[in-house]
């Protein structure tokens, strides 16, 4: 495996997410942010924040899939929410465990960052999802 995850026990613990992710590959492959869409462009999901983000990694995962990639070669995860609070956790964290089995997601996940934002793609997207994984 080219990806080594692992989390100092000097930063902070338990999170859902390794600190860190050290890659030895040399093939990098980006996946741009993905939204709960369907191939057509129709929404997934609407108003239901755990529904998006399941949906947002099952398009992650393809695209990663796509270069011949998955979950499991990926160093960095980058998830932007809109409208974020601390009480919205539970809702983002049941979207990944409903679909972390079915598209290879380690648990705990690869470095990521959960940015708040005001405003995504359109007003009904609520989560957008990249990827950066690393290949031999």
């Amino acid at each position: 495996m080219t990806v080594h995850l692992s989390s100092p026990a000097s930063l902070m613990q338990p999170v859902p997410y390794h600190h860190v992710a050290v890659a030895t590959g040399t093939r990098h492959v980006t996946v741009a942010g993905q939204i709960a869409r369907t191939a057509d462009g129709r929404p997934v999901a609407p108003g239901d924040l755990a529904g998006q983000v399941a949906h947002a990694l099952r398009n992650t995962h393809a695209g990663l899939a796509s270069a011949g990639a998955g979950l499991g070669d990926v160093v960095r995860l980058t998830f932007y929410v809109t409208g974020w609070s601390p009480d919205r956790i539970a809702d983002f964290m049941a979207g990944v465990q409903e679909v972390a089995e079915d598209i290879g997601l380690p648990t705990p996940m690869p470095p990521a960052s959960l940015i708040g934002v005001d405003y995504l793609f359109e007003p009904d997207v609520l989560v957008e999802v990249e990827a950066t994984a690393i290949l031999d």
